[in-house]
């Protein structure tokens, strides 16, 4: 680091050298020279060090100044740590100057600051932004780049986000993204993703115009900027207006991020495909990133990649777009349920392993041919083999899947062959109301309009396992939800006409018993609370039901 000293005497005619400085300003340039010799041993941040470089900063000699600013861009870059006021305010004074070297160097001494979290709120606090605003609309490339990289850093702070938006950066950090510098587009986009973390600021990125430009710079050539526009794009589409908006002026936003899930860079494949993701949280965006051939490129991503965050963010995308039912075969067509089969064995991703079990939910809700294609593809066996020692999360995914999969009756009959009964039974132990829920009502469904009993029958007594500890643990369980299904797949079980299984209700003393107590609770509740027959408290339907049941067993 050189201070420049060409200010320190002149000549004049008469060969005398008389002094242009001031005398503190020499004993300044003096102590600092010192200490720059032995700089590996000084702290420049403290006393003797700070007061010489402010001697500088604060002289009307712009040499001074320039070698002031250039001292706190080199301590600075060097020596990152919490500072405080006294260290922050001569190089917000130097930003102050219209000198361009002066302005490209003590923006580069904030930017270094401002890595660290503490200086980034002292910076804003002490009204760092606004000349740091002014040096991004200079005309020099160096100063828009510096000035730019720090609003960057100090936008990476939750607490300056909303003053950062509030205070007419965003303009002209929208306008910089459009620069023809990489290094201050860089930036530019930088900032601007930065911004995007909080939905207040998101809105007004939008009402700054950013979206258009982020959306342009999807087709730039440098991955640094496709994956800023990206991520910024990604957030902005977790908002509904947004994504609403983005429908109505954006129309070649899906082509893009599609054809970004081909990029050479991981990180850009990833969040390309995350923006789509959060696209598909609409029905129209689900069926144009179809419409848009993103499939194939999704197909290949889940089977293709080790990189666990796009494989993570494939599955998600993909999640969100079987949701449609228009889009049911044409997943299954791509080639999709053997990769996400195979997903299921992410025993160290919960979240993989949800979206997975979650798309094959949706791709079973609509038609047969889907319903045999996931069993065909082992997506049935996958589950059953895995759910009882899976986490909770993903129990719960499955336990969906099988109560979806229970209510189709061209498929309970395979359910039944293939032993799911093994898992759904246990199933109904579980100490998740939801978990246990889904595989009753699962179990409930398969004991209805089936054409052979035999596996039922099977299947009743066990200490502890069986249909009827089910049903006699439901039928006591207090809930009235709980209950209801234990009544209602009595019926079912009783209007069956199977003899075989009537006679097993009928002899079974601990069902009977349930039946009568729920039958007796439900009863007075309903005569001391007088509702009218068609109410809607759930007490008249498990009345009604008691009724039904115990019309049957006569």
């Amino acid at each position: 680091m050189g201070i420049c000293c060409s200010c320190l005497s002149r000549q004049n005619s008469e060969g005398i050298y008389p002094p242009l400085l001031a005398e503190n300003e020499r004993a300044a340039i003096s102590a600092l020279l010192q200490y720059l010799e032995n700089r590996t041993d000084v702290d420049f941040f403290s006393n003797g060090p700070l007061r010489a470089l402010s001697t500088l900063v604060y002289s009307e000699n712009i040499d001074l100044q320039r070698s002031a600013a250039l001292a706190f861009a080199e301590i600075t870059e060097k020596d990152v740590r919490p500072v405080q006021r006294d260290v922050l305010e001569p190089i917000l004074i130097l930003l102050q100057s219209t000198d361009p070297e002066v302005q490209r160097a003590a923006c580069a001494a904030l930017g270094n600051l401002a890595v660290n979290n503490e200086n980034k709120i002292l910076i804003v606090d002490m009204g760092g932004l606004e000349p740091l605003i002014r040096q991004m609309m200079s005309d020099n490339i160096e100063v828009q780049c510096n000035a730019v990289g720090c609003i960057t850093n100090l936008a990476t702070q939750d607490d300056n986000k909303a003053k950062i938006a509030t205070s007419g950066a965003l303009v002209p950090l929208t306008k910089l993204a459009k620069s023809k510098d990489l290094r201050v587009q860089r930036n530019a986009t930088g900032a601007l993703l930065n911004m995007t973390h909080l939905g207040e600021n998101r809105q007004e990125l939008v009402a700054a115009g950013a979206v258009p430009v982020l959306v342009q710079l999807l087709s730039s050539e440098d991955p640094d900027v496709q994956y800023y526009c990206t991520t910024a794009l990604s957030n902005i589409a977790v908002d509904e207006i947004n994504r609403k908006n983005l429908a109505a002026t954006e129309p070649r936003l899906v082509s893009q991020l599609v054809s970004l899930m081909d990029s050479q860079s991981p990180r850009v494949q990833c969040q390309a495909t995350l923006a789509l993701r959060n696209l598909a949280s609409d029905a129209q965006y689900q069926l144009e990133i179809v419409r848009c051939g993103g499939l194939p490129h999704l197909v290949n991503l889940l089977q293709s990649s080790a990189h666990l965050p796009l494989i993570l963010a494939s599955v998600a995308c993909i999640r969100n777009i079987s949701i449609h039912p228009m889009n049911e075969a044409l997943i299954i067509d791509a080639g999709f349920l053997k990769p996400l089969v195979a997903l299921l064995d992410y025993q160290d991703s919960e979240e993989i392993q949800c979206h997975a079990v979650s798309t094959l939910r949706n791709l079973a809700a609509s038609l047969e041919r889907n319903r045999l294609a996931l069993l065909d593809a082992g997506a049935l066996a996958k589950c059953m083999e895995l759910v009882l020692d899976a986490s909770v999360a993903v129990q719960l995914e499955i336990s969906a899947c099988f109560a979806i999969l229970a209510l189709a009756d061209d498929l309970k009959l395979k359910l039944l062959e293939q032993g799911i009964l093994s898992v759904l039974i246990p199933l109904t132990f579980s100490p998740n109301g939801e978990v246990c829920g889904n595989s009753a009502a699962a179990l409930a469904n398969l004991c209805s309009r089936i054409p052979d009993y035999a596996i039922i029958v099977d299947n009743w007594q066990s200490p502890h396992q069986g249909i009827s500890s089910f049903l006699t643990r439901f039928l006591a369980s207090g809930n009235p939800t709980f209950e209801h299904i234990a009544l209602w797949t009595i019926l079912q079980l009783l209007e069956s006409n199977d003899v075989e299984v009537n006679g097993l209700i009928k002899e079974n003393e601990r069902v009977l018993l349930g039946i009568k107590s729920v039958s007796g609770q439900v009863a007075h509740a309903v005569n001391s609370g007088g509702e009218e027959e068609g109410s809607d408290d759930p007490k008249v339907e498990l009345f009604n039901l008691t009724q039904q049941i115990l019309q049957i067993l006569g």
